[in-house]
């Protein structure tokens, strides 16, 4: 793919940045060069490499999601500046 300067313009358009001529001619041969790069890849045979979403192996840190006992209702709210019944009480703010 050619990348023109009415490319570049558009791209940088869509960004919101205001390149000068300069900055423009600048960013018209690193995208250039970064999909020249790209290009190369198509050259490889990658057909026995499996598709993947990492190039490293992710594990999930977060803890099984298991039922487990709660804290005590009178410890819970034992700070809660005011309450109503088994729930904290906060001000109203949405008006009607």
């Amino acid at each position: 793919m050619k990348i023109t300067q009415e490319l570049v313009d558009h791209v940088a358009n869509l960004a919101r940045l205001d390149l000068t001529g300069e900055e423009a001619e600048r960013m018209q041969a690193q995208l250039a060069d970064i999909l020249g790069y790209i290009g190369l890849l198509d050259e490889l045979d990658l057909s026995d490499v499996p598709p993947t979403s990492h190039v490293i192996d992710m594990v999930n840190v977060m803890r099984d999601d298991e039922a487990a006992p709660s804290l005590p209702l009178e410890k819970g709210l034992a700070n809660a500046p005011a309450r109503e019944g088994t729930a904290f009480k906060v001000p109203r703010i949405i008006e009607d």
